[in-house]
Order: structure tokens, then C-alpha cells, then sequence
């Protein structure tokens, strides 16, 4: 005698509660399809615009040495202070924004709408911030750019939870501007006033566009603004490396801070680059989508003439780099003011040892 063996061999009891236990499996895909979709949809548009961010972090430059994607800060937890830690991408995040510049703005508007802001410094109230953030813009004469940065970075800021600190570094006199040396004398003095981690080195023309650029260190130098509407949103050239960068104290430290022998516009921030490449470090960005900047418009600055000595002083970074920075910076400060919106550090930094030819 043969058997009946399979499917088909099977009583027609047993054939009914399979079938049965197909129907059931396929209606509860179905329901659950359905609900994960509302769901979906539910969630705030900021979070959803979040999570996107999160899975597109990081382009990298030319310099990279693999493809590992740079550990970010960490998420939310308890802290010492039982507040619960500020999570990396905020929900007060709103993505770009259209940035308008009124003629008639006044100092006096900017701080009414920032009142939590007081000398120049901000922390959010309801957590504790992942870290504590330096900005220092280069300065001089140039009041109206920075009351329009003014008006947009603190609302920016703020939104991103941050601790910071906005310190103007102000070139007395009339003698051939100095950025680089500028922004080595803001680290010095900022880190007088308190123990930041992280600093941006920031222009004061350049006003980004999304707050998805999060204004935080990372593992490796940062370089903010890959996009920019004066270059058709598109990063100016490989390598670059200026506008808007932000490093850790030890990634300053360890390249010694900028030279400072450009004087004049132009040079500094390869020079930087070249340091950074030095140290076996790498520059990374965020997407393009999100690093985009707003430059206001101007006239070159009288005593901000090109640089024609620059390529020449670029060719040498790399046999002066350890005795050409932050060891070797030397100014005169003249006052240190701690106004509502900023802290203001006005410096004689001198002249170039060499005539520029």
C-alpha cells in the first residue's frame, strides 16, 4: 500500500486551519501596514526632517583615508546636574529659512527678541548641552553685518540647544588687517573667559541658511559652509576650507591655531588646511543641502587689500607651522566689553615685520 504524503496528503481538518492561519497573518500585515502609515504621518515635519539629516551626515573632502562616517556627540541621557542631556538634533529645528534684511534694523530689535541672552552668552534652561560652543568673528567696521548676523545666528543657536559664547575680535587702527591672527587672539581670550570645547571661526558676512547645520565640533575639523549664494551654492574650490570652520580646543591646539603672517585678504585659511592635512587629521562637512550661507554683499575693506605675498608664505607652512601660531602670537588688548549680545575684544595686533610687495 501507498501513502498520501505532502500538503495534499493531509486530513481536510488539518488543510482548514492552515488556510485559516494564512488568512490570519495576511489580515494583520494589512491592519499594521495601515496604522504604521498614520503614524508616519503624525510625526512633527521637524523630527521627520531630522532622521533625514541623520542618515546623509557627512561629506568628506579630498583627503579622506576611508569611509567611515565620524562618530557624532551623544544622544540624550541623564547628567550630573539631573537635567537630561540636549539631544544632538533639536525639535526646535525648522530647516532653511528665508533671510530678509531690513535697512531700518537696530540693535535694539535684535536683543528685544533674544532676551535669554545676556553678555553675549545663552544656554538652553530645560537640558544640558552636549557641548559648549565658542564663536569668534574677525572684525572691524563692519557694523551692519554684524547686526544682521546678529539678528539670525542667536535664534539659530538657540533653536540648536546650545551653550555658547559670541565674541567680536576687533582690529584697532587703520594698519592691514590680520584674520588669521585675529581668530588666534579671540581662542586665547575666550578661553580666559570660560572652558569651551568647541570654537567656530566665523565670518561675519556669512549667514547660514538651515539650522540643520549643527554648530558642534565633531571627531575631525569641520568646515561649515559648502554651499553659498555669491558661488552659485557650490564649495568655492577642493580644499577650501574658510567662511565658517569649527574645531575642538585640542584640534586647535594641536595645529597651533592659524599663522600669523597673513596679512591682507587671502592665504589663511589654506594655510590651515595644510596644517590640519599635517596632523594626519581629515576635514569633514555636512550635506550640501543643509551648509548653505547667505553672504551679504560689500566692497573689499580699505586695509583688506589681496595678499601678494600669500602663495609665497603657503609654500612654507609645512617647515613653519610649529613655531608660526598660536606660541607666537603677541598683541596689545585694549578693552575687553561684555554687551548685551556679545563680548567685544578690541585688540592692537601691529603691523607686518616686511612690507607686502
Amino acid at each position: 500500500m501507498g501513502c498520501s504524503c505532502g500538503f495534499f496528503g493531509l486530513s481536510f481538518k488539518y488543510r482548514a486551519v492552515f488556510f485559516y492561519g494564512v488568512f490570519l497573518t495576511l489580515l494583520l500585515w494589512f491592519t499594521m501596514s495601515k496604522w504604521l502609515d498614520i503614524t508616519v504621518q503624525s510625526i512633527p515635519k521637524s523630527l521627520r526632517l531630522a532622521e533625514e539629516v541623520d542618515t546623509q551626515q557627512y561629506l568628506r573632502v579630498d583627503n579622506v583615508k576611508s569611509k567611515e562616517v565620524p562618530q557624532c556627540p551623544p544622544l540624550s541621557q541623564i547628567t550630573e546636574s539631573g537635567l537630561r542631556q540636549c539631544p544632538m538634533l533639536s525639535p526646535y529645528l525648522i530647516g532653511t529659512q528665508k533671510l530678509t534684511f531690513e535697512s531700518s534694523l537696530t540693535l535694539e530689535d535684535v536683543q528685544r527678541k533674544n532676551p535669554k541672552v545676556v553678555k553675549g552668552r545663552c544656554h538652553p534652561e530645560e537640558c544640558t548641552p552636549i557641548q559648549r560652543v565658542a564663536i569668534l568673528i574677525p572684525f572691524r567696521n563692519r557694523e551692519k553685518h554684524l547686526l544682521y548676523l546678529l539678528q539670525y545666528l542667536h535664534p539659530f543657536l538657540q533653536r540648536q540647544l546650545l551653550e555658547y559664547g559670541i565674541y567680536i575680535i576687533n582690529q584697532a587702527g587703520t594698519g592691514l588687517f590680520n584674520r588669521a591672527k585675529l581668530l588666534n587672539i579671540g581662542y586665547m581670550e575666550a578661553l580666559k573667559d570660560y572652558s569651551w570645547d568647541c570654537f567656530i571661526f566665523h565670518d561675519v558676512d556669512l549667514i547660514p541658511e538651515n539650522d540643520f547645520n549643527l554648530y558642534l565640533c565633531d571627531n575631525e575639523p569641520k568646515h561649515l559652509v559648502v554651499g553659498r549664494n555669491s558661488t552659485g551654492y557650490r564649495l568655492r574650490y577642493r580644499g577650501y576650507f574658510g567662511g565658517a570652520t569649527a574645531l575642538t580646543r585640542d584640534q586647535f591646539s594641536l595645529v597651533n591655531g592659524f599663522s600669523n603672517k597673513y596679512w591682507g585678504w587671502g592665504g589663511e585659511d589654506d594655510d590651515l588646511m595644510t596644517r590640519v592635512r599635517l596632523q594626519d587629521m581629515r576635514v569633514v562637512r555636512p550635506s550640501l543641502d543643509i551648509a548653505r550661507y547667505t553672504m551679504v554683499f560689500h566692497k573689499r575693506d580699505s586695509g583688506n587689500e589681496v595678499n601678494p605675498n600669500r602663495m609665497k608664505t603657503l609654500a612654507r607652512t609645512e617647515h613653519l607651522w610649529k613655531k608660526d601660531g598660536l606660541n607666537s602670537c603677541t598683541y596689545e588688548l585694549l578693552k575687553t566689553e561684555y554687551s548685551p549680545l556679545y563680548i567685544n575684544i578690541t585688540v592692537n595686533i601691529g603691523s607686518p615685520e616686511h612690507p607686502l610687495t
